[in-house]
């Protein structure tokens, strides 16, 4: 199999205030907030649904997080080259962490040899007011999908 195709990325920081997190990425950055949970805020540059993730880090139970939660890479809107590609790690003996269903799209994500946690997505809705509607309806979920392999 050839090089992954990227089409877009986004990140996932963990922060100790969401809420006061996006006012700044607000201000500063001039991004907008698209969806919010208890324990996160998603932010937009306007053009897709989210850029930017900021989930709340647990301070009780050290060591404390922060930083890097996830780098998430868009494939493109091909479930069949996520299954691919999920076969790539595993023939390199990549760390997959899991698969899962976010309503707006599927995400495999893995590990790389530091323990950096990355994400092969790809979109199943494509219009961005509906993708928006949906973080917020289902809360921005990362539910369990039964995605297999495909080994070229």
């Amino acid at each position: 199999m050839e090089k992954p195709h990227v089409k877009r990325t986004h990140i996932a920081l963990y922060v100790r205030d969401p809420i006061a997190s996006g006012k700044w990425y607000e201000e500063v950055l001039g991004m907008e907030e698209t969806a919010r949970g208890e324990h996160w805020v998603f932010m937009s540059f306007g053009t897709k649904h989210h850029d930017i993730a900021l989930i709340r880090t647990d301070e009780t139970n050290p060591p404390i997080k922060r930083g890097l939660q996830h780098y998430g890479l868009e494939i493109g809107d091909d479930v069949t080259y996520l299954r691919r590609l999920y076969g790539m790690l595993l023939r390199k003996n990549v760390e997959v962490v899991k698969t899962t269903d976010h309503k707006i799209g599927y995400g495999l994500y893995f590990n790389d040899p530091d323990g950096n946690r990355l994400e092969f997505f790809c979109d199943i809705v494509f219009d961005d007011l509906e993708g928006k509607r949906l973080l917020h309806e289902y809360n921005a979920p990362s539910d369990p999908i039964d995605l297999q392999p495909l080994f070229d």
